[in-house]
């Protein structure tokens, strides 16, 4: 009752301060009438200020985000289900869900009425065009009466988190270096031959299926051999992602940064899909390991949440892609590299790794002077002829550039003496 006292609007307010100006004027002229005007006056912002007070409590809701997790500029559907747990119908609901800035404005929804036991659901979208992890709600409901007199403010503590991962793009498919490069029990030439069914034999054990004898080499060996079935060769790949906050330029979702997360994200799920034991190593951090059928999600919810780094340098992101190094394939998104930053990353060369690196031309991502821009493009050139020396293949990346047409010349291995020969004729002419 109190909280239903403390909510009564200027209406309300009003209607108490004639019940005591009419009661005092009853009073005074001895007018019984006037005093029944009193009293009603009175019993009607009291009334109102007990039935909101009590319906507050009353409300259930249940917030459902169709999807959680969906990628820049595409939009996700939130439902809102408001019951009345109370006999009583409610007043006029005014509904405001919170919402970050990043989600667009607060949605208002007015329901007139729920009746007792009802339930009413109201919908509305959002949409991010920033990646991120956004908390949807609390909501708030402000509460009034049929007749305006006492309106009460509820906010209910629930929130859900919508993910915006990055946007993925289908690639084609193209028969990448390194793909039968990894670990496993068997090996892959045996995989090609036999099949992923493949099986050695062992010695017998006690306790072994007998259905499992293998009497070909049972009878070559004169022991009794079984059937051990062994693991196909399983194809690794490491997608590397260069967070320097020094190595990319431009703002917001148009930023250099913002094309190597989202090519990052394309290239692992595209891996994944292709058989790949995926692992994902970014310069914030990010060590992540997508083995389980659900690792796509796994992937996409860090790419989404991963930033630049002010202080990130390359040193500590070869050393943490090294610590689990295993072979296999090695594909970094890099941004800007100096000479001496490019030969860093000949250290990933080892233990048969083969290495691709999409360069990106971050410079081509402002508007320069003519002659920094011809400086830019000097030492961006003098980069990828550093890291083809160290055996990189290496897809220089401009503003612009879509990775679906890029993605193919990830196969080329011819295409890096070419490529060599180019560099090394801009690099020359550029010390003359």
């Amino acid at each position: 009752m109190r909280d239903g006292l403390r909510g009564l609007t200027t209406r309300g307010r009003s209607f108490l301060a004639a019940a005591v100006a009419a009661a005092i004027s009853a009073l005074l002229l001895g007018e019984r009438d006037l005093l029944r005007v009193a009293v009603l006056l009175t019993v009607l912002p009291l009334l109102a200020a007990a039935y909101v007070g009590r319906s507050r409590y009353k409300l259930a809701c249940v917030r459902s985000l169709d999807p959680h997790r969906a990628p820049v500029g595409a939009s996700s559907r939130v439902v809102l289900r408001l019951q009345n747990m109370s006999r009583l119908p409610t007043g006029t609901l005014l509904i405001e869900d919170r919402l970050p800035y990043a989600l667009g404005s607060r949605p208002r929804v007015v329901l007139e009425r729920l009746g007792a036991f009802q339930a009413s659901s109201v919908a509305y979208t959002v949409r991010a065009d920033v990646r991120g992890r956004y908390a949807v709600g609390p909501l708030g409901i402000r509460m009034t009466d049929p007749f305006g007199l006492c309106e009460l403010s509820r906010a209910f503590p629930s929130t859900d988190r919508l993910t915006v991962i990055p946007q993925v793009t289908p690639l084609p498919s193209i028969r990448l270096p390194g793909e039968y490069a990894g670990s496993g029990d068997s090996r892959a030439r045996s995989v090609a031959v036999h099949g992923e069914d493949d099986a050695a034999t062992r010695e017998y054990r006690r306790g072994d299926d007998l259905r499992r004898v293998h009497w070909k080499s049972t009878a070559r060996t004169g022991e009794l051999m079984v059937r051990r079935e062994e693991q196909p060769w399983e194809s690794r790949a490491t997608v590397v992602l260069d967070t320097r906050a020094y190595g990319h330029r431009g703002d917001g979702p148009t930023a250099s940064f913002e094309w190597a997360v989202s090519a990052a994200a394309s290239i692992a799920v595209h891996l994944r899909q292709a058989g790949y034991k995926l692992r994902l190593v970014t310069g914030s951090g990010a060590d992540v390991d997508a083995a389980e059928a659900t690792g796509d999600g796994v992937l996409l919810d860090h790419l989404a949440e991963v930033r630049l780094e002010q202080r990130g340098e390359l040193t500590t992101l070869v050393e943490r892609v090294r610590q689990r190094a295993d072979g296999g394939l090695i594909i970094a998104l890099l941004g800007s590299l100096s000479t001496a930053e490019a030969q860093l990353l000949a250290a990933l060369r080892g233990n048969g790794a083969t290495c691709v690196a999409f360069l990106l031309d971050s410079a081509g991502w402002l508007n320069l002077p003519e002659r920094a821009r011809a400086e830019a493009q000097q030492a961006h050139a003098a980069a990828a002829l550093a890291l083809l020396q160290s055996g990189w293949r290496v897809i220089g990346v401009e503003h612009g550039s879509q990775l679906a047409a890029l993605w193919p010349q990830a196969a080329r291995g011819s295409q890096g003496f070419a490529v060599r020969a180019a560099l090394a004729e801009t690099v020359a002419g550029g010390v003359k």
